[in-house]
């Protein structure tokens, strides 16, 4: 069973911090230390807590230059056994002696998941400082193993009920084997009942399900809380990222009406390149060169299409070909690009906190990103009156940069940056307005999604300029869904004057 120790860190100047150690344990400065003291006084591995018989443990000086104290009384070598004091460099750890879990469970009685996971909830509340930066799974091992000890039987013997427990507790449930699977690009809970899952662009039901309302809501629970954000009647909507840098959006009852919907879509760590897409059959060769192409000479580019598409793989495929000499900024709702350049500097827009204050919105940071030394800027969407902003960036020097819409063709693009202008509510005429589409972007790429779970691009159209009120577009490539393939207008592309 982990042997884990309870310790109160008091600093010089009176701050006092929970901790929970795993033995052995390291003290000291260095980053890898399991207790890390940014202390100029404190050695880099100042000294080490072993364990010993029973709840006492072995404090070993490990050659610090300020030496160490047990209960005051200075030593290279000393045991303990909690409660006991730790002195160093004017910082105190104090050695907590462990509180033993209550008897949830009768002897020799079934042991059950609901109760082995109320009892971990119950310790929660009753020392929640204990988990507080320290490893919750560890923890929560070590009063699970208690608890069934403390129901006369063997910790080892109940491998998979632990697992299960820690999957409910410091997971995500039922569909943590989700997120483990590589096949599976979303995930969708429609209530406790109906779990759905997208593999290779199909959408399939899984015979999964949770145990009811209140489980959905505490998964949500855990992915927001972490995020400073909350999900309540009073804000019954919600996005967020997991760790990974999944992307989730959750929405509860009264507005989910029947029951807590949470959709994940899944982040890939392994980004598609150009080169990835034409085996994928998202585009040709030709289609991949004009685009390189267009990316190196500084185009604007904006990608459309509808929901699942593919535009921000597609969006992260182009970034890949901007030279490494280039400092890029990265604007995102949620962060899901994955830029390998050295130069990249990446920003996320923050909602409200509980007390509506704090919002920090995209349009907002696409000002900031001006007044930064951009050579590019990357949106990952634009959903608003963040639109007029990154026009006048196109306009007023930052060439090369990307974007994506949600549009359903690239006409119909273009009528959507326009509509999303307007809502920055400056006034400008339309006139004047179309007239900073016309002259800011430069290629639109039209992304679609098939009824085989494929996704291909299927239109790159090129701005031309105006006529009248209207903005030229001109095909460059169209998919052909009567030959399965794509055709070439045979237009030579404007910007092949800039190469």
């Amino acid at each position: 069973m982990t042997r884990l120790l309870q310790v109160e860190w008091v600093t010089p100047n009176g701050r006092s911090h929970a901790r929970v150690l795993r033995l052995p344990a390291t003290v000291g400065r260095g980053r890898d230390c399991s207790l890390v003291v940014d202390d100029p006084g404190v050695s880099d591995l100042h000294f080490r807590i072993l364990p010993d018989s029973h709840d006492a443990c072995r404090i070993v000086d490990a050659g610090s230059l300020a030496g160490i104290a047990v209960d005051d009384a200075p030593c290279v070598e000393a045991t303990a056994t909690p409660p006991a004091t730790i002195r160093f460099a004017g910082h105190l750890l104090h050695l907590l002696p462990a509180r033993r879990a209550q008897q949830s469970v009768p002897a020799g009685g079934s042991l059950d998941r609901d109760v082995l996971i109320g009892t971990v909830r119950q310790r929660v509340q009753q020392e929640p400082d204990l988990v507080t930066g320290a490893d919750a799974e560890v923890v929560f091992r070590q009063w699970l193993e208690e608890a069934i000890l403390a129901a006369g039987e063997q910790p080892e013997a109940h491998a998979a009920l632990i697992a299960a427990c820690l999957q409910d507790l410091v997971g995500l449930g039922v569909i943590e084997p989700l997120l483990e699977d590589p096949d599976v690009s979303e995930i969708m809970v429609n209530g406790p009942r109906q779990i759905w899952v997208e593999r290779h662009g199909r959408i399939e039901p899984t015979d999964l399900q949770f145990a009811d309302d209140g489980a959905v809501l505490r998964a949500i629970e855990r992915i927001v809380l972490p995020l400073g954000r909350r999900i309540d009647q009073a804000s019954p909507a919600v996005d967020g990222r997991l760790p990974d840098g999944s992307r989730v959006h959750a929405i509860i009852p009264p507005l989910a009406i029947d029951g807590p919907v949470l959709t994940i879509r899944r982040f890939r760590n392994d980004a598609l390149d150009l080169e990835a897409l034409i085996e994928r059959g998202a585009l040709d060769r030709p289609m991949a060169e004009l685009l390189g192409a267009a990316t190196a000479c500084r185009c604007n580019i904006v990608i459309s299409g509808g929901t699942g598409t593919g535009k921000t793989t597609m969006l992260n495929a182009l970034s890949e070909l901007i030279p490494t000499d280039e400092r890029i900024l990265t604007i995102e709702d949620a962060a899901e690009l994955s830029l390998r350049q050295p130069h990249v500097v990446r920003l996320e827009a923050r909602p409200a906190n509980a007390e509506g204050q704090g919002a920090v919105p995209i349009r907002d940071l696409v000002r900031h990103a001006l007044r930064m030394r951009p050579d590019r800027i990357i949106v990952g969407e634009c959903r608003g009156a963040e639109a007029l902003d990154m026009l006048q960036a196109m306009n007023t020097g930052h060439d090369g940069s990307l974007t994506t819409v949600h549009a359903n063709s690239p006409r119909d693009a273009l009528a959507r940056i326009e509509t999303m202008c307007l809502m920055a509510d400056v006034g400008l005429p339309h006139e004047a307005l179309r007239d900073q589409v016309a002259r800011a972007i430069d290629l639109v790429v039209q992304l679609g999604r098939f009824r085989d779970g494929s996704r291909r691009i299927v239109e790159i159209a090129e701005l031309t300029g105006r006529e009248g009120n209207v903005i030229q577009l001109q095909t460059l490539y169209r998919w052909d869904g009567a030959t399965g393939c794509w055709q070439a207008s045979g237009y030579p592309p404007r910007f092949r004057g800039r190469m």
